[in-house]
């Protein structure tokens, strides 16, 4: 497999999150900013690798797999930093949701992949809003600190829990698309067409 520039951005990605996880527990003041860098450069790779495989004509199959791959690492690690430093419902609860959905959405479409409906569950336009508003969130829940009047962590819980409706509602769309796969009628209606032109 030759790797190219997109997958190269994806897998540097990935092998960040080990500094991104040490940077983040250093005991220094300047640890949860540059934690915050980091994450944020991450993102930007993320719309970064998308738009040059699509302007240098270098999509692949392995970077399509490989994309959404490390964008959920990215994301359930810094859930899962943030709760621990700060274990309470308010930021639990949204966590359990994010890494609850993506859990179920990423085994739905393996599912119907091997079922040949994998693009009954393809990426929708509420999905890739809600991957803005929760990395926008998670990036100001990492900063933490107040710049200047801008309460910086609240406004960052609060996007947050816009990213939560938002991950149900994308959810929703994506069940409603499989359930006919789900519900076993696209076999039913399948057989009923067979046996009429039997």
């Amino acid at each position: 497999m030759k790797l190219n520039v997109p997958n190269i951005l994806t897998l540097t990605r990935i092998a960040v999150i080990p500094l991104f996880v040490l940077v983040f527990f250093l005991p220094f003041e300047w640890a949860r900013p540059t934690s915050a860098a980091i994450f944020a450069i991450a993102a930007f790779t993320d719309w970064l690798d998308g738009y040059l495989a699509r302007k240098l004509n270098q999509t692949s199959r392995f970077g399509a797999f490989l994309d959404p791959v490390a964008d959920k690492l990215m994301v359930a690690v810094t859930l899962i930093l943030l709760v621990v430093v700060d274990p309470t419902a308010w930021l639990a609860l949204p966590a359990i949701v994010i890494i609850g959905r993506e859990i179920a959405i990423s085994a739905l479409r393996e599912w119907m992949a091997e079922i040949g409906e994998r693009t009954q569950v393809a990426v929708s336009y509420i999905g890739k809003i809600k991957t803005a508003g929760q990395m926008l969130a998670l990036l100001l829940l990492l900063y933490r600190e107040p710049l200047g009047s801008f309460p910086t962590y609240e406004v960052g819980l609060v996007l947050l829990y816009i990213a939560v409706v938002l991950t149900l509602w994308s959810m929703v769309i994506y069940l409603n698309a499989a359930w006919p796969a789900l519900t076993g009628k696209d076999i039913d209606n399948n057989n009923e067409n067979n046996g009429s032109s039997a």
